[in-house]
């Protein structure tokens, strides 16, 4: 099993700046490529970010140039920072972690899920 727990979302203003932190605990960690995903109201959860073990990482297009994710795995995190966030970044954004370093870009392939953390950006 492992666990997920997302923290640093909250209300900003039109290009604001967030970090969001997802730390992971549990067995093998470092056997999971991590992914950010986010869901607004009324819509399907979305692909963000993904990240290896290794540190290479995959940024979907509607947030490429504005959203980097990261890990430090002695910490057992993994960060989204967000810059220039817009309105449309508005959604509770979800950490999730899945046992494959092939690139995953569907909610279904994911093994484990945080609680997800809200982020809504006023214009």
């Amino acid at each position: 099993q492992v666990q997920l727990v997302e923290s640093g979302g909250g209300l900003v203003q039109a290009g604001d700046s967030l970090r969001l932190s997802c730390a992971a605990s549990g067995r093998t960690v470092s056997a999971y490529s991590m992914g950010w995903f986010r869901q607004a109201p009324g819509k399907e959860r979305r692909f963000v970010a993904f990240i290896r073990w290794s540190g290479s990482t995959y940024v979907g297009d509607s947030v490429k140039g504005r959203f980097t994710i990261s890990r430090d795995n002695a910490k057992n995190t993994v960060y989204l920072q967000m810059n220039s966030l817009k309105p449309e970044d508005t959604a509770v954004y979800y950490c999730a972690a899945v046992s494959s370093v092939v690139l995953r870009l569907s909610a279904t392939d994911y093994d484990y899920w945080g609680q997800g953390t809200q982020v809504t950006v006023s214009s």
